[in-house]
């Protein structure tokens, strides 16, 4: 997509030429017919040169336009930003993004809707004290104000100031929205900066995020990943589909586009996991543009790297999550108590925009968004943001180590940590950082020798939190880690020894916190969305096989599968990809009714060893709770109470929103000697809570361990 110099040739350079020579009439003729070929081709080289040029010189290295000279246009009720290429019109003071204006095209947002529903920052919010639903507020600006403006760089700044005399009216928090186009950037970014002052009131924020909703004429196509894009359904056919059992999933009854009649549309079958979520957005066709959320780092986001949310969705909307409840619940709602100091900076996220010369190259916009994206990520933590609050790479630090699996019971040697998951997050209890919602994280993943390195880490105090695919439970370092600005920490050599008990007796599933290892079923007919068929019938992208979880009403499978009993596995006999459903689901009796479930593992101890100080171990990994209670029996299946309870955990929703795992939950349960028996043994486990199909658990990993020799 590199641009070349090309000529140009003009009516009067092939007359000049003409009357240059002394020629006759059939000279002449011939000589124009040739010229004019040769100004066709020109014009046919021109274009496939802008074809393979589209974009400007910010993400393919282009020279950029020669009118990419920063402006700055200050109204009284709106402010344009103006490279040459972007302009972006933001209501004055409220700082919503009412026009983006790109390649000669007018508004690419959805001109049809209110001014503040376009392009904005919102949140959700409750007072400590309240127990009811949170409070849905589009953050407005009060006051509007000019960061930086030069020949490289415009900032703006647009904040509302929380005012005590409204009480819990009004979210306590001071927040200041920025704005930064820089000079021959073909997008521009926006971060903000929240502040809770100390003894302002207690509350709980649920969620917060910047989102944008596009022209609908327009944007059609929609991209997450390689394998996840699509023409996706207009808002009206949402609107006079089918609802199904909530509200965000409706099947398709008389859609725009009649290939998509009778698919299920839904926006979590399009989450993503956050280490997963650098990129994703819409292309339109006429004109040929695509619009691209870019995140170019985690650090500001809640949850770790696993954590899902949303990400574009039917609209056309493309957001960006900073803090949700989605796949985690109430576990990860943002608490400010105790009249707490609290600040943080969300962002810089970039919105990039690219184009081709027509549509038949359109698609490659997406691969386009990529190596931006890539590049934004190289270019983390930016140098540009004016505000004091974000912090450059030369104010971070590093920190180094090389992390090592001990469990002799596998090998005899220390195991190197190939592809570990490793991460600084605010100080707590091992496996904390998967409900941290205040401070920031850093991740990375670690060398097929185990070496690590954490990088751009903020001035903070921290834990460093690990885990290993391949082996259960949570490390955590043993010391608090001191960052300082251009610290670099090596903690040299480090030790995680998993939980262990004994010898593996057997085991069901990979210890990798997801139930993707396990039989998902083919979804309903009358449920698909064909984009996760493993053959789709229309010219959409194969989708990755396993993407098979993310098809609406696969709880009601199970009961399909299993009408008279419940799931039996017999260890050495079944195989858990085949055997073992992904999800333990309630059985539906009709009526809007359910059943509580009970699976069976049955196998075979030859021997056992009856000394009271030698115990047996149940290693039980959950990848998934929702609004459920796992009772655990051994041989007696109706032994009241039962000899192992989760009691009531999860609210991760994992099951309707169509996620492989939700939070992480790992049980070590210790066996007395005389629930067991010499020959053949049942476990029994009762999913307890049955009053909605959603309610149930997903399964990561099951172990039995012997005695410890």
């Amino acid at each position: 997509m590199q641009k070349k110099k090309e000529g140009k040739v003009s009516g009067s350079r092939i007359c000049k030429v003409i009357h240059m020579k002394k020629v006759s009439w059939r000279q002449n003729f011939f000589l124009c017919l040739g010229l004019l070929v040769q100004l066709f081709l020109l014009v046919d080289c021109t274009k496939k040169s802008e074809l393979r040029r589209s974009i400007p010189k910010s993400s393919n290295g282009e020279e950029p336009p020669s009118s990419s000279q920063l402006r700055l246009l200050i109204q009284d009720r709106y402010v344009v930003m103006d490279n040459g290429l972007l302009q972006v019109t933001l209501s004055n003071p409220q700082g919503s993004v009412t026009n983006i204006s790109y390649n000669g095209t007018n508004n690419l947002l959805e001109y049809r809707n209110e001014e503040d529903n376009r392009g904005y920052w919102d949140l959700v919010w409750n007072p400590a004290n309240s127990s009811g639903k949170g409070t849905f507020n589009k953050i407005l600006g009060t006051s509007f104000k000019v960061i930086m403006e030069d020949e490289n760089q415009i900032e703006l700044s647009f904040t509302t100031t929380w005012d005590y005399s409204v009480g819990d009216k009004s979210v306590p928090l001071n927040i200041d929205k920025r704005f930064v186009m820089l000079q021959a950037s073909s997008g521009f970014y926006s971060y903000a900066i929240y502040k809770h002052l100390e003894g302002w009131p207690d509350f709980n924020m649920e969620e917060t995020r910047i989102a944008f909703k596009l022209r609908k004429d327009w944007f059609h196509y929609m991209a997450i990943s390689d394998h996840r894009q699509r023409i996706m359904p207009m808002p009206e056919d949402r609107a006079t589909g089918q609802p199904l059992a909530y509200p965000e999933a409706v099947i398709l009854t008389n859609p725009t586009n009649p290939e998509l009649k009778g698919e299920v549309d839904d926006k979590y079958q399009y989450s993503c996991e956050n280490q997963e979520s650098r990129v994703h957005g819409w292309i339109s066709f006429d004109p040929p543009i695509g619009f691209w959320m870019i995140n170019p780092s985690d650090e500001f986001r809640t949850g770790g790297p696993v954590k899902q949310d949303l990400t574009s969705h039917v609209g056309p909307t493309t957001l960006s999550m900073f803090i949700s409840l989605h796949y985690a619940g109430e576990d990860l709602s943002m608490k400010v108590r105790d009249r707490e100091h609290w600040k943080k900076v969300f962002g810089p996220v970039y919105i990039y925009l690219n184009s081709a010369f027509d549509d038949e190259h359109v698609l490659s916009l997406w691969d386009d968004a990529k190596n931006q994206m890539l590049t934004e990520v190289q270019n983390w933590p930016y140098s540009f943001p004016a505000s004091d609050d974000f912090l450059s790479y030369d104010q971070r630090g590093i920190v180094t180590g090389q992390l090592f699996i001990r469990d002799r019971f596998v090998e005899e040697e220390d195991i190197p940590a190939d592809s570990a998951y490793l991460g600084l997050a605010p100080p707590g209890d091992a496996g904390s950082w998967q409900t941290e919602h205040k401070g920031y994280q850093f991740w990375t993943r670690a060398d097929s020798d185990g070496s690590f390195l954490i990088n751009d880490v903020r001035p903070g105090d921290y834990n460093l939190y690990g885990w290993m695919p391949g082996f259960i439970g949570d490390y955590k370092y043993d010391v608090n880690i001191t960052i300082n600005p251009g610290s670099n920490l090596s903690l040299g050599h480090i030790i995680y020894e998993p939980p262990r008990h004994g010898p593996t007796l057997w085991e069901i599933g990979i210890p990798d916190r997801s139930a993707a290892e396990f039989y998902v079923p083919d979804p309903k007919p009358e449920y698909i969305n064909r984009l996760y068929l493993s053959n789709p019938t229309s010219n959409d992208k194969v989708a990755a096989p396993v993407d098979k979880f993310r098809q609406y009403g696969l709880w009601e499978r199970y009961a399909e599968l299993y009408p008279l009993q419940d799931l039996v596995y017999t260890v050495g006999l079944s195989d858990y990809s085949k055997d073992w459903f992904f999800a333990h689901f309630n059985r539906n009796i009709g009526n809007n009714t359910f059943q509580s479930t009970t699976w069976r593992i049955i196998f075979q101890l030859d021997n056992m060893d009856r000394n009271l100080n030698k115990t047996y171990m149940l290693q039980l990994a959950l990848a998934s709770a929702s609004n459920c209670e796992l009772q655990v029996r051994f041989n007696i299946p109706d032994v009241d109470p039962p000899h192992f309870t989760t009691k009531l955990i999860g609210r991760d929703n994992a099951i309707a929103r169509h996620g492989i795992h939700g939070l992480y939950w790992l049980y070590n349960i210790e066996i007395q000697s005389d629930w067991l028996v010499i020959g053949e043994n049942v476990i029994f486990l009762t999913q307890s809570r049955h009053l909605s199909p959603f309610q149930g658990v997903m399964y990561d990993y099951i172990r039995l361990e012997g005695p410890s020799s």
